[in-house]
C-alpha cells in the first residue's frame, strides 16, 4: 500500500482547481495519505522565488489565462480576484491539522472535505478562512467538533511550522504537490493527478 505526503496551501488556486479528484485516487488505490498544509508564501520567499504579486506581468497575465481554462476544463466556478486573497491561512490551516489528528485518535468526520470547503470559501464564496466563523463552520459541516479551531490551536500552529520546513527538505516548490514516500516519486498540480492515478496503479 502507497503513502501519499500531500504537500498545499489553502491560498493555492490551482489547489482548489484539482477538487476532491486527489482523494478520489488516494482511495482507489488504497493509499493512505498525511495532509500537510504549509505556508506557501514564506516557502517563496525561503526559496527565493517571487510571490504572486511580485511576479514579471507576462507571468501574472498567464497566470489568470491558464485559471480560466483550467477552471473551464474542470467546470468549478471561480472567482479569479478573490476578495480575501490573499488572507493568512494559518487559522485554516490549524484547523486541517486539527481534524487529521482528530480522525487518529477515533472521531468522525471527513478531512477532505474539510479542505475543499475551506478552498471553496476562498475560491468562490469571497470568505475570508481567517475568520473563526468561517472555520467553525466547515469544520461543523465536514463532522468534526467545531471547537478544534480553537482547542487544536497550539498543536496546529506547531505543525504547521514544521510542514514549511518538511517542504523545503524534501524539495516542495509549490502546490498542490504529491510525494509517494515509499518511492519518493513526486507530482506537481493538478494537472498531473491523471500521472499520478497511473503510476499508483502501476505499483
Amino acid at each position: 500500500m502507497a503513502h501519499i505526503d500531500y504537500y498545499f496551501s489553502l491560498l493555492s488556486s490551482f489547489t482548489y482547481l484539482a477538487g476532491d479528484r486527489f482523494a478520489e485516487i488516494a482511495e482507489k488505490h488504497g493509499a493512505t495519505v498525511r495532509y500537510k498544509p504549509f505556508d506557501i508564501l514564506t516557502m517563496f520567499d525561503r526559496l527565493g522565488a517571487p510571490r504572486p504579486a511580485d511576479r514579471p506581468e507576462g507571468r501574472k497575465i498567464y497566470r489568470m489565462q491558464e485559471l480560466k481554462r483550467f477552471a473551464a476544463q474542470a467546470g468549478k466556478p471561480m472567482k479569479f480576484q478573490p476578495a480575501f486573497w490573499p488572507t493568512n491561512a494559518a487559522p485554516g490551516s490549524y484547523a486541517v491539522i486539527a481534524a487529521q489528528e482528530a480522525l487518529e485518535n477515533g472521531a468522525e468526520g471527513d478531512l477532505d472535505g474539510l479542505v475543499q470547503r475551506l478552498l471553496k470559501a476562498v475560491w468562490e464564496e469571497d470568505r475570508d478562512i481567517a475568520d473563526d466563523a468561517v472555520i467553525t463552520e466547515a469544520l461543523k459541516a465536514s463532522g468534526f467538533d467545531p471547537m478544534l479551531s480553537m482547542t487544536g490551536m497550539l498543536k496546529g500552529a506547531e505543525t504547521y511550522a514544521k510542514n514549511l520546513e518538511d517542504a523545503v527538505s524534501v524539495g516542495v516548490f509549490g502546490s498542490p504537490f504529491y510525494i509517494i514516500t515509499d518511492t519518493d516519486e513526486r507530482f506537481w498540480g493538478q494537472d498531473r493527478l491523471d500521472m499520478l492515478d497511473a503510476y499508483l496503479g502501476s505499483l
